[in-house]
């Protein structure tokens, strides 16, 4: 038997929640095809931002890689949206609670690139609030995060040289 939260989670399957590597492009992708699909567009940074009222690093800073990861759990097992693209965070895989309740309600798409390319997009990663362990460097953030993604992913979506459009089409022909 259906609770009435798991009747309420199946009407709004109808989001599309992008995941994927920082610097992959969900935040650019999710409004374009939020603007072409006539969705709602939510970024879930933001959302973190705007409750905690700092900005991601300085929550990384300030309360610990830890703290930071059961906030941003906390705050994506609480999104409640209907019609819309969510953007999440390159951490966001790393909350089961979150990523059990984003697959509730919407098709998670993983925006797939390369080691290469995440590298070469990427600027300063504490600046970004790139959710990282003391000492830990990208490519080993990569090799961590990536079967996560996959785990996750309903679509798996290769990215690599392909303009925005390009992923905007593929995404809206493949739901």
């Amino acid at each position: 038997m259906l609770t009435s939260d798991d009747q309420k989670d199946m009407q709004n399957k109808n989001n599309i929640v992008l995941i994927g590597m920082p610097g992959a492009g969900k935040s650019t992708v999710g409004v374009v095809l939020a603007k072409r699909l006539g969705l709602v567009f939510l970024d879930s940074d933001l959302v973190i931002q705007e409750k905690q009222g700092m900005l991601l690093h300085e929550i990384i800073e300030g309360k610990g890689l830890d703290a930071f990861l059961r906030i941003e759990e906390d705050v994506n097992a609480s999104l409640s949206a209907s019609g819309a693209v969510i953007a999440t965070g390159g951490s966001a895989v790393y909350g089961e609670k979150a990523m059990v309740h984003l697959k509730r309600i919407g098709t998670v798409v993983y925006l797939q690139l390369s080691f290469t390319t995440i590298a070469e997009r990427l600027g300063d990663l504490n600046e970004r609030g790139v959710a990282m362990r003391d000492g830990q460097d990208l490519h080993s953030l990569y090799e961590e995060r990536v079967p996560l993604y996959e785990k996750y992913a309903d679509i798996i979506l290769p990215c690599e040289n392909k303009m925005l459009r390009e992923i905007v089409l593929e995404i809206a022909e493949q739901l």
